[in-house]
């Protein structure tokens, strides 16, 4: 086939690379996308969008067998776990067919097959028809990451399961040992829980939910124990002895090791960068433990190659991926874009209850050297979230005593993945606590909280 040129070439079709190639379109700069498996990548497919459909499932489910609370009666209650899958899988299929027609409509030309770049400047295509050399004054890679695979530990689809089985699960856990709390292995738990799997998480660290705010892991514990999951903290799964159906777990915790045994593991210990097969050594990209290295503003240090999203390290949010592919098509085409600020990228977990945060924990800011005030406001303390039978919860703020700066906002309970963006608003425009102390928020509505929250930092809260 013969060589063509373009402005951008994207290699990778998820929310990163996807939206990079978008926004190049809009920009009048010829674009093409490389993707070797589903337009939306991992999380259209097999990450964020298909596991909000299933964990939608279980808060219905969970709902149903609560109506008694609100004067319903619901008998009979039960679930079909092929329908609830199904109706996922749906969701995403729906999603990653959009994804097509964007491209289309911005008139992005999209390679199916595995990218490399043998030399600055080119891309070499593997498609099913054969191999497809093109040429690029810019290549931006947004390769995303998978599961990291633990020695001993490694998943078979049977037995031992990544994010990719439990989504499509084989069968319905009975006994369910989740490795790792981070937001996949406390969705996945939180979901298999709430279905009815005698769940146990296994943690190495001293928390759950280890990035969030100290407070906030202790309260989601609090209630992960009351819906019967077991929590381990500071253990660690040492090995699995597989057997016909069932899996004895080695844990390590307190110095000794105790056997478990369990029908289903799901391995959920973080992601690795799929930076293998593109080439990148011999081009001279720097790469740090499987994540290429980048400057603020995604360059590589070679010449008109970038890196977005999660193969250029943390955070690993689809959101952060999608506006670094915005700003580097906005720097490609000449303009003057801000960097992206992880510190300034919200954090969502769909667990039950729902945990969100932004900027920094009241930990981390003492350990920059800043004077904190910190508000606190309790759902319970909020007429909405009693009215909606959601009344435990809290919601957090971290503010800076010498200048008034939000510096962390931290949630936990009903629809906080929603209400966080408030915060996320207010710390883009250097909000101030008068700010939001004058801002008049709608009652009645689970926003007010995060007013109270303000006002209790500064010794004004009303409902407390």
């Amino acid at each position: 086939m013969s060589a063509k040129s373009f402005d951008v070439v994207v290699i990778g079709a998820g929310p990163g690379g996807y939206v990079a190639a978008i926004r190049a379109a809009q920009l009048g700069l010829s674009t093409a996308i490389v993707e070797r498996e589903h337009l939306g990548g991992i999380c259209l497919n097999w990450g964020c969008i298909p596991t909000k459909a299933l964990l939608r499932s279980a808060e219905v489910f969970h709902l149903m067998g609560r109506a008694k609370d609100f004067g319903l009666s619901a008998d009979k209650i039960g679930f079909d776990l092929k329908a609830v899958v199904k109706r996922s899988r749906g969701v995403a299929g729906q999603l990653s067919g959009g994804i097509g027609h964007l491209m289309k409509k911005n008139k992005v030309t999209v390679l199916m097959g595995e990218a490399s770049v043998p030399s600055k400047g080119k891309v070499h295509v593997k498609t099913a028809k054969g191999v497809e050399d093109v040429s690029a004054k810019n290549i931006i890679l947004a390769t995303g990451a998978r599961a990291r695979e633990l020695p001993g530990l490694e998943a078979d689809g049977d037995l031992v399961w990544t994010y990719k089985h439990a989504l499509d699960p084989v069968r319905m856990p009975k006994k369910l040992l989740v490795i790792g709390s981070g937001a996949i292995g406390i969705e996945f738990a939180s979901f298999y829980n709430t279905l009815g799997a005698d769940t146990t998480v296994v943690e190495v660290m001293d928390r759950v939910l280890p990035v969030e705010d100290a407070e906030i892991s202790s309260f989601a514990k609090k209630q992960f124990v009351k819906q019967g999951m077991k929590i381990m903290e500071k253990a660690m799964v040492k090995k699995l002895d597989r057997g016909k159906g069932k899996v004895t777990a080695h844990i390590e915790v307190g110095g000794k090791t105790e056997k478990q045994d369990f029908d289903t593991v799901i391995s959920a210990v973080g992601i690795v960068g799929n930076v293998e097969g593109l080439g990148l050594e011999a081009l001279g990209v720097k790469l740090d433990r499987t994540h290429v290295v980048t400057d603020e503003f995604c360059r590589t240090g070679v010449d008109g190659l970038y890196a977005i999203g999660d193969i250029a390290g943390a955070p690993w949010l689809a959101h952060k991926a999608s506006h670094e592919g915005v700003m580097v098509a906005e720097l490609i085409a000449g303009k003057h874009p801000h960097p992206v600020k992880p510190e300034s990228i919200a954090g969502c977990t769909y667990c039950h209850p729902q945990v969100a945060s932004v900027g920094y924990t009241e930990a981390k800011a003492k350990e920059l050297g800043f004077d904190v005030k910190v508000g606190r406001f309790p759902f319970i303390g909020n007429g909405k979230a009693i009215a909606l039978g959601e009344a435990e919860g809290m919601v957090k703020t971290v503010f800076d005593a010498k200048t008034g700066e939000l510096l962390g906002a931290h949630m936990v309970g009903a629809e906080v993945t929603e209400m966080i963006q408030g915060y996320v608003i207010g710390r883009q425009l250097e909000t101030t606590e008068e700010d939001l102390m004058n801002t008049v928020f709608p009652h009645p509505t689970l926003s007010e909280m995060m007013h109270e929250s303000v006002l209790d930092a500064y010794g004004r809260v009303i409902h407390m």
